[in-house]
């Protein structure tokens, strides 16, 4: 008698594995990388490529953390004002003296708190939409911002905390090492633990994970919380590369990333997507945006460019269900 040996491990054919939406995700940076060489002398350099890294990459800490929002089948929109929050209070803290390895801490600390708080409130009214309970954190956070700073604007930091924005370790920015190494620590998380096969099966069905054992509360808690620490964490970075900070910083920040995500591959609706699309999405809409800005394209432009990129990451992939469901139907005729 033959052993039967169940596995939900899907087989991969040559086809199904160039036909991933992360190698359409590279096909289009080729695609952008060839229009700004073509479209500027200077975008071909490696050592301003490199540096272009430290633009765009103080955003991209959010969007790892993010993809494990989305993959819940929630959002969070209140992370823009997490950094500014979180940069004000560090900068207000310095220039009353505290120590600045202190205040940096309680930068990720007040961010972690931030993030705490939403989790804490999705899951005590649980009426409430992600949407709903975000936006008014949102404009909280942004609001003691303000109270706390108003218009001003605060800084003078210590010369060596400028290294974390323009600092290099030989030829590469630090700040690319360190999101190389927390985009491998996410996609661990997400992809190869226990922890990330519940986030995935709550995505999909929270009812039936709730039943089956699954700590849902306890979970979306933890990935909310660590969202408002790697808001924290842009923040240091931000500060660091802006040499100041203000209450309006990071204004509109929770649009760019949702925007990376998404157009990663990471599924709004839940239970879909793979942390490889949204950190080849980072690079795609940073390059794009840095490309393009050497030719002083319009910033209303990049809005319309990016757009139209996400209504395609959308289209893509029901389309192809679709052609998929009138292939099925034709083939059993």
């Amino acid at each position: 008698m033959q052993k039967r040996i169940i596995s939900n491990n899907k087989d991969i054919t040559l086809k199904s594995f160039f036909f991933q939406w992360e190698w359409l995700l590279i096909l289009i940076f080729i695609i952008i990388n060839i229009v700004n060489a073509n479209l500027s002398p200077y975008y071909l350099n490696f050592n301003t490529i490199i540096d272009a890294t430290m633009t765009f990459l103080d955003k991209a800490f959010i969007v790892l953390p993010m993809a494990f929002i989305l993959v819940l089948g929630d959002i969070d929109i209140s992370v823009g004002s997490t950094v500014a929050l979180s940069s004000v209070v560090m900068a207000v803290l310095y220039n009353m003296g505290i120590p600045m390895p202190v205040a940096m801490i309680i930068c990720l600390l007040v961010g972690t708190v931030c993030g705490f708080i939403n989790g804490y409130l999705l899951v005590k009214f649980k009426e409430l939409s992600a949407v709903i309970v975000t936006l008014s954190t949102m404009i909280i956070y942004r609001g003691i911002a303000y109270i706390i700073l108003e218009d001003q604007a605060a800084g003078k930091f210590p010369k060596w905390y400028t290294y974390l924005g323009w600092g290099y370790v030989g030829k590469i920015p630090f700040i690319l090492i360190v999101f190389v190494v927390f985009a491998i620590l996410f996609g661990l998380l997400l992809h190869k633990t226990t922890f990330g096969r519940r986030v995935f099966a709550m995505g999909n069905n929270i009812t039936a994970s709730r039943f089956s054992g699954v700590k849902v509360d306890k979970i979306k808690i933890i990935i909310f919380t660590l969202t408002g620490l790697m808001a924290g964490v842009t923040a240091l970075f931000l500060t660091s590369r802006m040499g100041s900070t203000r209450p309006n910083v990071a204004t509109g920040y929770e649009l760019d990333v949702i925007a990376m995500a998404v157009l990663g591959g990471i599924s709004s609706a839940g239970g879909k997507g793979r942390m490889i699309g949204a950190v080849i999405s980072i690079f795609l809409i940073g390059f794009l945006r840095y490309g393009l800005g050497l030719i002083n394209i319009p910033a209303q432009i990049l809005l319309i460019i990016i757009g139209l990129l996400l209504i395609f990451a959308v289209m893509v992939p029901n389309l192809k269900q679709t052609f998929g469901r009138v292939f099925r139907l034709n083939g059993t005729k």
